[in-house]
């Protein structure tokens, strides 16, 4: 009996696929954590909270923590270029909304598209290149915190998949996603060399842009001299 062993797409599509799904309950969990941890900064949860957001190598012993005090902070560990992106600002309920409402809105169709397996190597990758500019272009003792990166390259992923779906601005005025990709882009290029946006990671939405750019394009064969796979053609 001869078997296919190349990719076949799932066929069911999922409002709640496994990855998004259990990215939005981490997640939430780790805001409750911070809300519970936010009003008593010596504890065991805050002192681990904190060693999980992303601190710049050698950005010392003192800095601003990721409850925003200053003092000691633990400086740069390998895991915070993972861990940071469950973290969102304790201070605002915004930060993770919209992040987590980007990752819902846009991941839906493409982890269904390519399947779970395949979206959470995606999703983790452009969360990793994110940490890595970051840390390249940005040196303050502050910490860095949310899933931006890797909801800006889930973003990319959707305008080269779904190009000339119409994305609503404010619930009202209809955008093909692939004019609304390249807008934020510039936008963000632009508030990263200038400066403008304060307490923004403009870098780190970049990097994950970039990283989810690339590996979309690798996936579908369109990056010269590089082939994928023949199983990784069918995710096209």
């Amino acid at each position: 009996m001869n078997r296919q062993t190349y990719y076949r797409p799932p066929t069911q599509f999922s409002v709640f696929p496994p990855v998004i799904k259990n990215l939005l309950i981490i997640n939430g969990l780790f805001f409750l954590a911070a809300q519970v941890a936010a009003p008593q900064h010596g504890t065991l949860l805050a002192e681990v909270l904190n060693y999980m957001a992303l601190y710049p190598p050698g950005s010392g012993e003192a800095g601003v923590s990721y409850f925003g005090a200053r003092g000691e902070i633990p400086g740069f560990w390998p895991w915070q270029i993972v861990t940071y992106s469950f973290l969102h600002s304790p201070a605002t309920f915004g930060h993770i909304l919209f992040n987590m409402f980007g990752l819902w809105m846009f991941g839906v169709q493409i982890e269904n598209r390519w399947g779970s397996q395949r979206f959470a190597i995606f999703y983790f990758a452009c969360v990793i290149g994110a940490a890595l500019l970051h840390m390249f272009m940005v040196s303050a003792p502050v910490p860095t915190v949310g899933a931006s990166g890797g909801v800006f390259g889930v973003l990319i992923a959707f305008g080269v998949l779904f190009p000339n779906q119409p994305i609503y601005l404010y619930f009202l005025f209809p955008i093909k996603a692939k004019w609304l990709v390249t807008g934020l882009m510039l936008l963000e290029l632009f508030y990263g060399f200038s400066g403008g946006q304060t307490g923004v990671a403009n870098f780190a939405h970049l990097g994950g842009a970039l990283v989810g750019y690339l590996l979309t394009q690798y996936w579908r064969g369109k990056l010269p001299g590089l082939e994928p796979k023949q199983s990784d053609q069918r995710w096209r």
